[in-house]
Parts: structure tokens; C-alpha cells; sequence
């Protein structure tokens, strides 16, 4: 697979945060928006209010490899942020997966295969 293209820069955070939709959950929120590139960009957030360093780094962690199961399912051109929330520090990929999924169902239409 493709090392996917990751979103760096504040400005493609700030236009995510203020133009993009969003779906909501204790786990994750994640933001979406339709782009004109072919491929699809992540950023993956977390902040102090999630907890410390190792809690940020762990929850950033499990959004990234519950990413790399569903980034397949996901049609290119769009723009996508996932921001940790406080409790996903103390959960299981499969959780954060099963969230991610359902969001991104709703937001760009992606159907998981296989499941």
C-alpha cells in the first residue's frame, strides 16, 4: 500500500475544522471534506486535554493503525482529520476502528469490505 499523504499544515487544519463536516463520538471525532485531489489526505490530532504526552502519542497511535485498516474502503479526494478524544486513551483499536468506520460511512460514503 501507499504511504498516504498527511495533513501538516495548520491552514488544511483550520479550513478542515471550518468548512468541513463532522461526526461525533466519545472515542473520535472526525472531520471530513471533499477535495479536488485524487488521493486522500489524514491528520491526526490530539490535545492536552486528552491527557499527557504518552496518553497523546498512545491515542494518535490507535487512530493510525485503525486508519490503515479502513483507508482501502475509502474513495480518494477527500480531506480528513481524526482528533482523539479522552477516552481514546484507555480503548482498544477495534473500538476506535468500529467509530472510524461508521463516520466515514456517513460522511463519504465508504462501505468496509468484507465485513
Amino acid at each position: 500500500m501507499k504511504d498516504p499523504l498527511i495533513i501538516r499544515e495548520n491552514r488544511d487544519f483550520v479550513r478542515l475544522y471550518k468548512r468541513g463536516k463532522s461526526q461525533v463520538d466519545p472515542l473520535l471525532v472526525t472531520y471530513a471534506l471533499k477535495s479536488r485531489r485524487p488521493c486522500t489526505r489524514v491528520g491526526i490530532t490530539a490535545s492536552k486535554k486528552v491527557g499527557g504526552a504518552v496518553q497523546r502519542n498512545r491515542a494518535k497511535r490507535v487512530i493510525r493503525a485503525a486508519w490503515r485498516e479502513l483507508a482501502p474502503t475509502v474513495p480518494g479526494g477527500y480531506d480528513l482529520i481524526f482528533v482523539a478524544r479522552g477516552r481514546t486513551t484507555t480503548c482498544k483499536m477495534q473500538q476506535v476502528r468500529r467509530v472510524m468506520a461508521l463516520h466515514l460511512q456517513r460522511l463519504t460514503g465508504a462501505r468496509e469490505a468484507g465485513r
